[in-house]
């Protein structure tokens, strides 16, 4: 056995990036960017363009093996922390953690840090974050308590073996307990392998080598510049005249890139799974889209395949609230999809019982219902909100676009300012707890639409603390299925997109189930030979 395990050992050294003897130091990484973020604060932020530049700014206790492709449990691996236990019942999870790791300014890292972070996020600190959006996957947390300065324990109010997937998230990093909340906006701190030099809000965001990083040896790279360029196709025409080593990841949809690579014939492009649904949203509070029957009716004249069809050229996905397989790991089979309402193929079908609806409610072709849909001003919501805009007037509803600058966008649709919005959602972890308590629970914030259903409340607690995984995939299909017929926040499809680079990038790995958690690029590096 001793000889089996040192074999596996040597094995295992061999095929992972660490052995690879060519790997050279240096350079600055050049990078597209989409938009212009509101902060740079991870805990602050929804959207990938911060998580992208900044999870190389952190570390997580724990965080998902970054040359894994499909996130899981059994991915997770050790960063900040060095090992952790559970306790019988699963409602303590204890863990040890590392030291001599020093914050960016030169202060050590310790336990403090960790308490301070999570009493934020469970707004338990006077030091109150500006937006919490992910105060939800945190809901089950009842305290956190170190046991010295490099030991410290997570008490849950409840059973929850998924616990761990939402700390390994690229959104759950840990903070400096001595660097104020407003400070993180702009300046932040970590311990991570590069360090903020500056972020120029519609210009750039630029990282550079941290000489003090924990790992020896690492980063690779001098630095990372991240340049705005809102613009698709100038972003596009960038990376093809090689001004740029990599596209901003999923940016180029399926109909772009066969254009990409016809320019740029020695890139590596990868067409992927992200995690993002777009969805429908509808303000529950807003008359007259507080009648369920009119909700009802926009749901039902969704052409999925249309939507896919001209956005992807048949490369995204249908599916509920969970990623659908074979990327996903706890989304509705195909089976069980087709026998929810507005999932069948007969889209005309659905569309007469849909007018059938309006018309009971005295809308018809003489009388239309007019409706601002709001939406992000970035290509990936503006092209889908077009076309729901077009599918929505066979129904007799008339939408107008209203865009919004990411900036005030994420604000807008937490405070509910919208009537009917079309969002991506993206998902932080591929998990049931992270997807189903931050967007569907009564009263999340995350939950736009106000979608509150006692009953499903009850079975999303059932399934994250059960522990028998077929048991709890059951249970995920179950509420997944109720989700989509309860109307509660429509998905019209998942999407693909490809991403980018040059070849002299070395030793990157694109996830499959999330745009969140792959960007630590500590081992990242570039050939000065290509």
């Amino acid at each position: 056995m001793r000889l089996v395990c040192l074999l596996v050992s040597a094995i295992v050294a061999l095929s992972t990036p660490w052995s690879v003897s060519a790997q050279q130091s240096g350079g600055t990484l050049r990078i597209t960017h989409r938009d212009s973020p509101a902060s740079v604060s991870m805990h602050e932020e929804g959207t990938n363009s911060v998580a992208t530049p900044m999870m190389s700014v952190f570390n997580n206790l724990v965080v998902y093996d970054q040359h894994v492709k499909q996130n899981s449990f059994q991915s997770i691996v050790p960063e900040l922390a060095t090992a952790w236990t559970w306790n019988a019942d699963w409602t303590k999870v204890t863990f040890k953690l590392r030291e001599g790791v020093k914050w960016h300014d030169g202060k050590p890292f310790t336990a403090k840090d960790v308490e301070c972070t999570w009493n934020k996020l469970m707004g338990k600190s006077p030091d109150k974050f500006r937006l919490n959006f992910r105060e939800g996957w945190y809901a089950n947390l009842a305290e956190v308590v170190p046991n010295g300065d490099f030991e410290i324990a997570f008490h849950l109010k409840r059973a929850q073996p998924g616990f761990l997937t939402l700390l390994a998230s690229g959104y759950s990093p840990v903070y400096p307990c001595h660097v104020p909340s407003n400070t993180m906006r702009t300046k932040p701190i970590g311990t991570g392998p590069f360090k903020l030099v500056e972020f120029k809000a519609n210009d750039s965001i630029r990282l550079a080598k941290n000489p003090d990083y924990w790992k020896p040896g690492l980063p690779y790279l001098d630095g990372i510049e991240f340049t705005i360029i809102p613009n698709r196709s100038t972003a596009v025409l960038a990376f093809v005249a090689d001004k740029f080593d990599m596209t901003f990841p999923w940016e180029i949809p399926a109909p772009l890139l066969a254009d990409v690579m016809k320019q740029a014939p020695k890139a590596i492009c990868e067409l992927a799974s992200s995690n993002v649904s777009t969805n429908l949203l509808v303000n529950r509070e807003k008359p007259p889209f507080d009648n369920p029957a009119i909700r009802r009716a926009m749901a039902l004249t969704l052409d999925r395949k249309g939507f896919i069809d001209l956005i992807s050229e048949g490369k995204a996905d249908p599916g509920g609230a969970m990623l659908p397989p074979p990327e996903g790991v706890w989304g509705l089979p195909a089976e069980i999809l087709r026998t929810i309402p507005g999932y069948g193929a007969d889209v005309e079908q659905n569309r007469e019982a849909a007018r059938k609806i309006m018309r009971e409610l005295g809308y018809g072709p003489d009388k239309r219902l007019a409706v601002k849909v709001s939406t992000r001003n970035i290509s990936p919501y503006k092209d889908p909100a077009v076309v729901l805009i077009d599918q929505l007037k066979h129904i007799f509803i008339e939408g107008e676009l209203d865009v919004v600058e990411t900036s005030l966008w994420f604000p807008k649709i937490t405070r509910r300012d919208f009537a009917v919005a079309l969002n991506l959602t993206g998902s932080g972890v591929d998990d049931p707890d992270q997807q189903f308590l931050e967007n569907y629970t009564c009263g999340a914030q995350r939950n736009y639409t106000g979608y509150c259903n006692k009953e499903i409340d009850a079975l999303i607690l059932r399934q994250s603390e059960e522990p028998d995984q077929d048991k709890r995939r059951k249970l995920v299909w179950e509420i997944d299925r109720r989700l989509q017929e309860d109307i509660a926040r429509p998905i019209i499809y998942h999407g693909r997109g490809a991403t980018c680079w040059n070849p002299r990038v070395k030793n990157l790995t694109l996830m499959v189930n999330s745009i969140y958690n792959g960007w630590r690029f500590e081992d990242v590096w570039l050939a000065k030979d290509q």
